[in-house]
């Protein structure tokens, strides 16, 4: 397994078998953690989810078709670093560590969580990793003014 900054890139393993049978292939990930919920989210291109960590839960997160860049900070110095992720790459994102996800083009992604979403205090802490586009910081802006 490798590592990106504090987040692991995982890889897939695949029975040859699943391929030479001329049906296409499986394509498997194995977590070391027990999922509890998992979602299926579209992106938009150039669109940003993320800006931020999880207190409480260790996320999985697999890119099922299209292609954007995963950013979050270096552990060591905190600069940004940047990781493209296109149709089946799958990364492992621990509790506490920051992290943002760009569409580059129509994007659709599995994050798959170790404690349901609703289950959770706090699921999600703000962080500034990268601008958001000017629609989405209106509607922060605004949301943040209706719970006042």
């Amino acid at each position: 397994m490798k590592n990106f900054g504090e987040i692991e890139i995982l890889s897939s393993i695949c029975n040859p078998s699943t391929i030479m049978d001329g049906r296409g292939g499986i394509f498997t990930w194995i977590p070391k953690d027990k999922i509890k919920e998992f979602n299926l989210l579209y992106f938009l291109p150039s669109k940003v989810r993320g800006n931020h960590y999880h207190p409480e839960f260790i996320e999985y997160f697999l890119v099922a078709s299209g292609s954007g860049v995963m950013m979050t900070k270096d552990p060591k110095d905190g600069s940004k670093l940047v990781l493209q992720m296109s149709e089946g790459a799958c990364v492992r994102i621990p509790m506490h560590v920051s992290h943002a996800f760009q569409a580059i083009n129509k994007t659709t992604c599995i994050s798959f969580l170790t404690k349901p979403w609703d289950e959770c205090n706090s699921p999600i802490i703000f962080e500034d990793l990268t601008p958001l586009d000017k629609e989405h910081e209106q509607f922060l802006r605004d949301a943040k003014k209706n719970e006042e």
